[in-house]
């Protein structure tokens, strides 16, 4: 299993991140092979900025259709906004991973 050491998100997530608003994110099965206990460079997906370091606390498989109120309370938006950025981003994937991670207050 290969180890990743780097994770982008989108530009429009960093101030929830910060501010630890946003302590989940979900991937699809490329993005799946997280170690827990692992640290990640974070940067932005548009331009690669680095912002900061998060620690993996957990990668736990998950249906689209399991997706509920509590995972779009840790990413900090409504279910409906959760499911349309989901589909957008990973159209007729079903199977998901939530990635819950930590940040690192130093970084």
């Amino acid at each position: 299993m290969k180890t990743l050491k780097d994770m982008t998100f989108f530009e429009s997530f960093e101030a929830d991140i910060l501010r630890d608003k946003k302590v989940i994110t979900i991937r699809d099965a490329s993005e799946s092979h997280y170690q827990v206990g692992s640290v990640v460079n974070v940067s932005t997906f548009e331009t690669g900025r680095y912002f900061c370091q998060l620690r993996i606390l957990s990668v736990e498989p998950i249906a689209f259709s399991s997706l509920d109120e509590e995972h779009a309370k840790q990413e900090n938006m409504t279910l409906p906004e959760l499911k349309d950025i989901i589909r957008d981003i990973y159209p007729g994937i079903e199977t998901l991973f939530v990635i819950t991670y930590e940040r690192l207050a130093d970084s």
